[in-house]
């Protein structure tokens, strides 16, 4: 029996059985010592033939494998030192330039050489999908144009509706545009609508028509998920930073079928330690229960993750809003979060509690993610990484298979301790799938995001939106309430107001509560729980409100099925006449 370990107040624990990592470093320090002993008694026992055969046979002496005399060597004695630099970096056999992988902001020149890992194909359909998405919103600006020159004329809702069929695929509301004869034309409301509607369409077509090929049971779902079982994880647990910038994460940045992850986003990356602790403990009794995805007696783990972000181009102004831009802060605060969600499981569960952690810094202008390889008992350094865009001009001349093996290796020498296999081959893999996302901002963009800073649409508050995985498409606010979540939602509206409301035009504001259809009540709850939160939103920025500066569009989803959202209200519903 072993005590747990102690908080950090220094209070002792109640005696409880080992952790996994406890078990791990009894074992470990066991093998040492056994090893040690070992090394000295056979180097002891060599000497003496040595010294017998010698006394006997003189010089004609046959030895068998050489004996240091003088002193008897430890297991110390054999180990190497430390190479200066990784081992992927002195074998290097690539015709490009030698260059450091560990540097914070990358220096290099921008190449339009494609990597032998790049998957093309998947590159060209996100593209499709990207274009067409957020085409759609980049035409509402330019198309109410065109309708407010016409708000004057006979026939102007007609012409209204046509152009908004023919650029955008849906009507505008009837209710508003009947007012243009007796007041001007309500442009700010009429934007919300087009921003509303234009994430309906792409909502429902996501759910009906799986565009990105990664939906619940298919191929590429089913693929990974049992590669994540091949590296000893059962689940993988994401949380981005809620800058829009970040909304990509999964789908592009690091190529993973959005269906196999489980994404909360928060601002800074700073999730709610209880509330992932209590899916840890509902992912845990499903195994055990119902052995999905595998029984709690296999030895997986589960894998929590933190994206955190910087910018190379411009680091002190388009950094994490939420640590005012000051990367370091970001990665040390998201690294502190880990610590205390696994803190939290070892202290609330007995052995075998234990979870994996992992740190991720995303560049949000080139894509290029930077990784923090952790030890086999999740012991990462801060400023210590291997940066992907690094990796990607070190093996961009090598064959496939030589660049995954570098990668590998390059992996394992980063890492501040011995690595556990599976962690390799899940780390050796994001890195590769990176390497897509590079030539794909570099194709598209010719190296940088242009839009280096935000420019997200719309705002999603509350809990669901599986359906964005678009690069500066929403903003998320991920809450309950908006008393708990105002920190979140706050930086949002600020964000917005530079973006919108200095150009005079409305933040718009989904709101989104999935619920189970499996549970008696619940779409009735969710439809209230849209309703509290609208009214929150409406009290705390009552003055954009007033004005008309923010509208806010209510949906419901049933998160068992495939279909899409439901919208149940919206601030741009016509008002109906009271009746006496």
């Amino acid at each position: 029996m072993v005590r747990s370990k102690p908080l950090r107040g220094g209070r002792p624990q109640a005696p409880s059985a080992p952790t996994r990592r406890q078990l791990q470093q009894l074992a470990t320090t066991s093998d040492s010592v056994q090893t040690s002993s070992d090394v000295e008694s056979s180097t002891r026992k060599a000497a003496l033939d040595r010294r017998r055969a010698l006394t006997t046979a003189g010089k004609a002496a046959q030895l068998g494998a050489p004996v240091g005399g003088g002193r008897i060597r430890s297991s110390k004695d054999v180990q190497r030192p430390a190479p200066a630099q990784p081992g992927w970096v002195r074998r290097e056999k690539a015709a490009t330039r030698a260059v450091p992988f560990n540097l914070s902001r990358s220096s290099l020149p921008i190449t339009h050489r494609r990597h032998p890992l790049t998957d093309a194909a998947a590159n060209a359909r996100l593209q499709a999908y990207e274009q067409e998405i957020k085409g759609r919103f980049d035409r509402i600006v330019p198309l109410l144009q065109q309708v407010s020159a016409h708000q004057h004329e006979t026939d102007f809702i007609p012409q209204a509706q046509r152009l908004c069929r023919a650029e955008l695929g849906f009507d505008l509301p009837d209710h508003i545009l009947q007012r243009a004869w007796v007041r001007p034309l309500d442009m700010r409301a009429l934007f919300a609508w087009c921003v509303f509607e234009s994430h309906r369409l792409f909502s429902d077509r996501f759910f009906q028509d799986d565009p990105l090929d990664a939906g619940t049971g298919s191929a590429a779902s089913r693929e990974f998920e049992q590669f994540l079982l091949d590296c000893g994880i059962h689940l993988l647990d994401l949380t981005p930073c809620a800058d829009g910038r970040l909304a990509h994460t999964v789908a592009y940045a690091l190529r993973i079928p959005f269906s196999a992850v489980r994404r909360r986003s928060h601002a800074g990356a700073m999730f709610d330690v209880e509330n992932t602790v209590n899916r840890w403990v509902k992912t845990e009794h499903r195994r055990y229960r119902e052995g999905s995805p595998n029984p709690s007696t296999e030895p997986t783990r589960y894998l929590k993750l933190v994206t955190y972000h910087f910018s190379s181009l411009d680091p002190s102004h388009q950094g994490c809003a939420a640590h005012g831009s000051n990367d370091e802060l970001a990665a040390a605060a998201g690294h502190q979060r880990l610590l205390d969600f696994r803190e939290s499981v070892e202290n609330s569960f007995c052995c075998g509690a234990s979870v994996d952690l992992l740190l991720i810094g995303l560049d949000t202008d080139t894509d290029a993610i930077r990784v923090h390889p952790p030890s086999r008992d999740s012991e990462m350094v801060l400023d210590r990484w291997l940066c992907a865009r690094e990796l990607h001009a070190a093996t961009a001349s090598m064959s496939a298979d030589q660049a995954m093996a570098q990668i590998a290796e390059a992996v394992e020498s980063s890492a501040p301790g011995p690595m556990d296999a599976g962690m390799v081959s899940f780390l050796t893999r994001l890195l590769a799938n990176n390497f897509s996302q590079i030539d794909y901002v570099q194709d598209l963009h010719g190296g940088t995001y242009p839009d280096a800073g935000h420019a997200e649409r719309f705002i999603g508050v509350g809990i669901g939106f599986k359906e964005v995985h678009l690069r500066n498409l929403t903003y998320f606010a991920h809450l309950d309430t908006v008393e708990v979540g105002a920190p979140d939602l706050d930086v949002g509206v600020k964000i917005f107001k530079g973006l919108n409301v200095s150009r005079d035009l409305p933040i718009p504001v989904v709101v989104r509560f999935d619920y189970s259809g499996r549970v008696p009540g619940a779409r009735e709850r969710a439809i209230a729980d849209c309703q509290r939160v609208n009214q929150a939103i409406a009290d705390r920025y009552a003055a954009l409100v007033d004005e008309g500066l923010l509208h806010t569009c209510l949906t419901i989803r049933d998160r068992n099925q495939t279909a899409p959202a439901e919208v149940v209200g919206s601030t741009l519903d016509p008002q109906l006449p009271e009746a006496h």
